[in-house]
């Protein structure tokens, strides 16, 4: 048999009885060596103290080189395991030694359970299986189209980060600071697009809209502060500020955006916060109303509220234009406007930003600084000379224009093949789909997946009781145009068997 398949015979020696090497293993020498050591002193089979065989009679009992032995000696003294003593060799070092001077056969394993912060609470999280987009028809809320991703584009931007010009922006730690050449391109392109005039300490960039809202809670919330959200919302947000501590309050959304004239005052008691997604409300994209904008401001004022505005995908207004943000509208500094680039272009650009009071944005950038310090530099670099070259801009009105066309294609489908009675907002990357009272829309996405579709239950966007269970959401961006129409046929098919079920 070669010898490159046979193990070395066990050693001999006191602490090292069982000791052997593989010269067939893939492992180095040295590694199984040092392992075995030192699983011999962790265990207690080599205490402190212990003198370990000389290199020159390990390395023959082994069948190894001396060198691999000294090695191997020599990185256990260096991490503090083993000690060398002149003229005697190396020993196990004496500070090693047990309390209890006995040997532990098993270490006792940590209890994570009874470790860990405990932050569960009633709100459904978020699931979505893999494999989701793989499906035949993948109507699949919030995931990007990778034909929509400026590929050519954002790559020639990522290249130019490597000139001398730029790569300083990308390999320095910033600390706090952001990326200049970012701010001003969102301080003199992006922003004034959403009617928004800021200057650079107005502004913070974040690792997308969640990290936004989660500085916003850490910064703002006090324990038991009342937090009002959307319901139906976005349940992330609930989940982050029920985490900050806040006592959060949903608040019921109809045609017009959220009602939040239907919390009294006196009933609830004074809001510190309010979250809404004016734009294009998750997940009904509804658009918050003139009035109901006028009405928020106001009651901000007088109760001395902080809007939070998450500006979730204004820009897909499919009949007219995108309607301004709050913030524009914000006269007295209290609406906190956060945006996100990988809406637009895929969510795992993880990029976006906060504006707001340049007081809130300091606080927020010490807060930044203790959790990622900064969003990585080349990635911030690359999205300013994206913008800057005008291939932002150019992208946007790419994503919108075939969205709009999905959008189209799939508001026809469901009234031609669907039937239900759904008044559909002008805008938005999804249908929210109220079905039949019974409806089972949970039952309904399994049966579907049967026939390669992916839906999503509508569900897990409501906060309170009883949550309705037919509503059906169809993502549009990640299925391509071809698939729409027949991907709706079938899904009304499986509807219409499952109802007829019941009958």
């Amino acid at each position: 048999m070669p010898t490159s398949a046979v193990s070395t015979p066990a050693v001999s020696s006191p602490g090292l009885a069982e000791l052997a090497v593989d010269h067939g293993s893939d492992q180095p020498i040295y590694r199984q060596l040092r392992a075995a050591i030192l699983s011999g002193i962790t265990a207690g089979a080599l205490p402190a103290g212990e003198a370990l065989p000389s290199s020159r009679s390990l390395a023959e009992r082994l069948g190894v080189s001396r060198s691999t032995v000294n090695l191997t000696y020599q990185e256990l003294t260096a991490e503090g395991f083993l000690v060398a003593i002149e003229r005697v060799g190396y020993m196990v070092h004496p500070d090693l030694a047990r309390n209890e001077g006995e040997r532990i056969a098993e270490p006792r394993r940590v209890d994570w359970e009874s470790k860990v912060v405990d932050y569960s609470d009633f709100l459904v999280h978020l699931r979505k299986p893999e494999g989701r987009h793989s499906r035949r028809f993948p109507f699949v809320v919030g995931a990007p189209d990778p034909g929509l991703f400026p590929a050519a584009d954002w790559g020639r931007a990522m290249r130019a980060t490597m000139d001398d010009e730029h790569l300083p922006s990308v390999i320095y730690d910033h600390i706090d600071t952001d990326d200049p050449l970012l701010v001003d391109q969102l301080c003199s392109v992006v922003l004034p697009a959403r009617g928004i005039d800021a200057d650079p300490d107005q502004v913070l960039v974040t690792m997308g809209t969640q990290n936004g809202l989660h500085l916003t809670a850490a910064a703002l919330v006090h324990p038991g502060d009342r937090v009002v959200v959307e319901d139906p919302g976005y349940p992330d947000s609930a989940h982050i500020f029920l985490r900050a501590g806040a006592d959060v309050i949903p608040c019921p959304v109809d045609e017009q955006g959220i009602r939040l004239g239907d919390l009294a005052g006196d009933e609830v008691g004074p809001v510190a916060l309010v979250i809404v997604t004016p734009g294009h409300q998750y997940p009904t994209n509804v658009t918050l109303s003139a009035a109901r904008r006028a009405q928020l401001l106001a009651r901000a004022d007088v109760d001395d509220m902080i809007i939070v505005e998450d500006d979730h995908n204004s820009e897909l207004r499919h009949v007219g234009q995108p309607v301004p943000s709050l913030k524009s509208l914000d006269r007295s500094g209290r609406v906190v406007h956060l945006g996100s680039f990988s809406k637009y272009f895929g969510p795992g650009l993880r990029l976006g930003y906060v504006v707001a009071d340049p007081a809130l944005i300091a606080k927020m950038r010490d807060l930044r600084r203790y959790m990622i310090r900064h969003p990585p530099g080349q990635i911030t670099r690359t999205m300013a000379l994206f913008i800057e070259r005008g291939d932002y801009a150019r992208a946007l009105k790419r994503v919108r224009s075939s969205i709009r066309e999905r959008w189209d294609i799939a508001v026809t489908a469901v009234d031609r093949h669907i039937g239900w009675d759904v008044d559909f907002p002008a805008g938005g990357a999804s249908l929210w789909l109220p079905g039949p009272k019974d409806l089972d829309a949970t039952a309904l996405v399994d049966r579907a997946a049967d026939d390669g579709l992916y839906i999503e239950s509508g569900a897990s966007c409501f906060l309170t009781d009883p949550v309705p269970s037919n509503i059906v959401r169809l993502g549009l961006s990640g299925i391509g145009t071809e698939s729409i129409e027949d991907g709706i046929r079938r899904l009304a098919n499986v509807a219409s068997n499952q109802l007829e079920s019941k009958q």
